[in-house]
């Protein structure tokens, strides 16, 4: 038997598929629970990488990869190609390549510090040479990217939607903490990347988990109570309870009763929607006697998850807008959008359009899917090569709004933070965009009035064939800590729970960070929690399973 792996490094976590090259049939699915980098976001990442190193950031992915492919439980010795996707940072390093170029705006930064970009025009090479192991014979295909901020994921995401044929304008966005998307008008495309944060995805969320098996995913208003829907060992929604969202009373037991474990992302703008639908919620406060918004098995939503939900919204919406205006457009001008990603697919799209997580103005919404691993999938069954790739990369150019830079997308986020987190009612929405001199945004289309096709069931294919495995951990970072003297604050002041301390003879500690499970550098409360100061994350180094 023959084998070709699709893989997708994603800023929140990595997916991989095993597929029978003869018979083009998925034979296994693994996915990890978070990225093995610490941090929840692709800056963070960045940060990490150019603190600890290039090589120990490359070790984390690849070793994470090897593992994912362990989970298999194939003869590896059969692979005979590994295809590959994510955006420039992820598949640099995944190479172990250049990275500076991409961490540095402007060109006089990067030739000031004497940086030579690598070429990252698409690549085949050894899978041992990049330390895959177990599949001496594998090739890897890493497809090209057109510019520094366009790379492979948002290729796949404008190649597998056909979304440069459309002739009307529409927008295409791949829902991540690292929010791609792109505009299309005339043949021409603006695109731009909101650091939307891992919210949409159920973290940075008190009880939020990526989606996978005992995620509530989707909440349903009925006229006795609102319906819960929980995924599955398939990643499928099945019902689940019925429950008075006020006070949590379990009002009908259904078939995923007691198995909700967490929340992802697309639960979240579903609590969302719901609530500022029937008034329980009016940003960022939640109107229940105590203040929470109540669910399935005791899964509740805060004020900060409303806080956290909206900023990242906020960012979406804000990019949107500053696409259209860096095109000519305005909302009543793009009518048809396309949602990739998983949090794309899951999601309720009308629930979406409604909270701002889509366009506004649209009236035609298209769900892809995960567009990176449906890309790679095709270059595995080989019905896309690297030639027609590079061929559209060629072809493709586009005009890259820098959304960091945008003193209109500034001033667009400070009204969305105004809204989100700041009390500020909606009516206040227009007034506040015409002292920035914008124009107003016309009144929401009727939910009813809204197309929406769904082009797939899961993000993920062919996982009802298979069962999804999961790794939780990828790799752990370790050392011994000169000077700790175990009184483990660390351990307690850890949101995530991922460090741990443990003692190694007389007066020495070690200590032990789970990476995937980490904030990184944006959070390192464990650094300034350590009595004697002696506690720096970033010179821990993985220790190989």
């Amino acid at each position: 038997m023959r084998y070709g792996i699709a893989l997708d490094i994603g800023t929140s976590g990595m997916r991989a598929q095993a597929i029978d090259l003869d018979s083009g049939e998925t034979v296994a699915t693994a996915i990890t629970e978070r990225h093995p980098i610490p941090g929840m976001n692709v800056i963070d990442h960045v940060n990490y990488a150019m603190k600890a190193g290039e090589e120990a950031a490359n070790g984390l992915i690849i070793e994470t990869a090897n593992n994912l492919f362990r989970e298999f439980n194939i003869d590896l010795s059969a692979v005979e190609m590994v295809a590959v996707c994510g955006n420039p940072f992820q598949l640099s390093l995944f190479q172990n390549i250049e990275i500076r170029d991409l961490a540095y705006a402007g060109k006089n930064m990067i030739e000031t510090l004497g940086i030579t970009p690598p070429k990252r025009d698409g690549d085949i090479v050894d899978a041992s040479s990049l330390g895959l192991t177990g599949m001496p014979q594998a090739k890897v295909f890493i497809p090209p990217a057109v510019t520094h901020e366009i790379g492979a994921d948002a290729m796949a995401m404008m190649l597998m939607t056909n979304i440069l044929e459309e002739k009307e304008p529409c927008i295409v966005v791949d829902y991540g903490t690292n929010a791609e998307m792109a505009l299309v008008r005339d043949g021409n495309v603006y695109t731009g990347s909101a650091a939307a944060g891992p919210a949409l995805e159920g973290q940075e969320i008190e009880r939020g988990m990526l989606a996978a098996p005992g995620a509530l995913s989707e909440l349903e208003i009925t006229d006795r109570g609102w319906r819960c829907y929980v995924l599955d060992e398939t990643i499928a929604a099945v019902e689940g309870d019925l429950i008075d969202p006020l006070t949590g009373e379990v009002l009908e037991e259904g078939p995923m009763h007691g198995k909700a474990v967490g929340i992802t992302g697309t639960g979240v703008i579903a609590a969302l929607a719901n609530g500022m639908k029937q008034g329980i919620i009016i940003p960022p406060k939640i109107n229940s006697p105590d203040g929470l918004l109540h669910l399935q098995d005791g899964i509740t939503i805060t004020s900060h998850d409303v806080e956290e939900a909206g900023k990242a919204i906020g960012a979406l919406r804000a990019g949107f807008l500053t696409l259209l205006d860096d095109s000519g457009l305005w909302v009543s001008d793009v009518r048809k959008a396309y949602m990739s990603g998983a949090s794309g697919l899951y999601v309720d799209a009308r629930k979406a359009l409604e909270v701002g997580m889509v366009t506004p103005g649209a009236t035609d919404i298209v769900q892809f899917g995960n567009t990176s691993i449906a890309m790679a999938r095709k270059i595995v069954k080989g019905e896309v090569d690297m030639a027609d790739l590079k061929e559209f990369a060629t072809r493709l150019r586009a005009t890259h709004c820098m959304f960091a830079t945008s003193e209109f997308f500034k001033n667009l986020y400070s009204v969305e933070y105004s809204l989100w987190c700041s009390s500020m009612p909606m009516d206040q929405y227009n007034p506040m965009l015409e002292i920035y001199g914008m124009k107003p945004l016309p009144d929401p289309v009727p939910p009813e009035d809204v197309k929406v096709t769904r082009l797939t069931a899961r993000d993920l294919p062919d996982t009802e064939k298979c069962k999804v495995k999961i790794i939780k951990c990828g790799t752990l970072l370790t050392g011994i800590v000169e000077g700790c003297i175990g009184c483990k604050r660390c351990m307690k002041v850890c949101p995530e729970k991922a460090i741990e301390i443990t003692a190694e003879g007389v007066s020495r500690y070690r200590a032990t960070i789970q990476s995937d499970r980490c904030a990184g550098i944006a959070c390192t409360r464990c650094e300034k929690a350590c009595k004697n100061k002696v506690l720096h994350t970033l010179d821990l180094r993985m220790q190989k399973a």
